[in-house]
């Protein structure tokens, strides 16, 4: 299934590549007798913000770990920026889990340090500038911090690689909506343009408006893909009556 951008006149987006960025064939992952991830095939190409939607469970993280290489263990042919998983993937995507595994008592000005001897491609003056936007400052431990709080420190740090490929898992749950459009304004104004931002997530409403298509998952397969305004036109709704639609059918 391939996803295409929806560009609109004058937008700064990039035009895609004619070959995809990401490219997966039979993606199977499973988890004992459980199947997370079932012949998965799909497309996505830079120049993209893709919404990665989907009940709990539908394999949206295990697709993204797997992308990010943190989940080896499967069957099937994944390529980044036409390479096979592994260190050049790694060199070129930046992972947001759903759960961090920085230490609790660490300063922010430590993970920055860690961050910048880790990846190559970390800027930490872009690093400083979200932390700055968002009110952050560096001596705070994350233990200190409130939910929202840890979640803008995470975007900063993983936004701030110079990467092609990002792939946030849940980045604005559980946090309240002014804390939301503040995150997502943030990591919308970093990213570059012919870059690949992915983003796994149920809350459809607060995203519509900055995705350029979707990908719709369930059982591990993907359901429904393509351009925003296209689903749009064919299902005459907005995209979150469309995920309603789909999901409780």
């Amino acid at each position: 299934m391939t996803t295409t951008p929806a560009l609109q006149p004058g937008s700064e987006r990039a035009v895609p590549e004619p070959t995809a960025l990401i490219s997966v064939r039979g993606l199977t992952v499973r988890y004992g007798a459980r199947t997370a991830l079932d012949a998965l095939d799909l497309d996505l190409h830079a120049g993209q913000i893709v919404g990665l939607l989907g009940e709990n469970g539908c394999g949206k993280s295990t697709l993204l770990k797997t992308l990010a290489g943190v989940y080896a263990d499967h069957r099937g042919d994944v390529r980044i920026a036409g390479h096979p998983l592994g260190p050049r993937t790694k060199a070129v995507v930046s992972y947001l889990p759903d759960r961090s595994a920085l230490p609790e008592r660490a300063r922010v000005r430590y993970c920055l340090d860690l961050f910048a001897d880790f990846y190559p491609d970390f800027d930490r003056a872009r690093a400083q500038t979200l932390l700055a936007r968002f009110r952050l400052d560096p001596a705070l431990r994350l233990k200190e911090m409130s939910k929202g709080m840890r979640e803008k420190a995470h975007i900063a740090l993983a936004m701030s690689r110079r990467a092609r490929v990002y792939l946030l898992d849940e980045p604005i749950s559980g946090v309240d909506p002014a804390a939301r459009e503040g995150i997502l304004g943030g990591i919308l104004d970093t990213l570059d343009p012919d870059s690949l931002l992915v983003v796994a997530t149920h809350l459809v409403h607060d995203l519509e408006t900055s995705l350029d298509s979707v990908v719709m998952m369930r059982h591990g397969r993907v359901l429904l893909a393509g351009d925003v305004d296209d689903l749009r036109a064919e299902h005459g709704g907005s995209l979150e009556q469309i995920f309603r639609k789909v999901y409780g059918s």
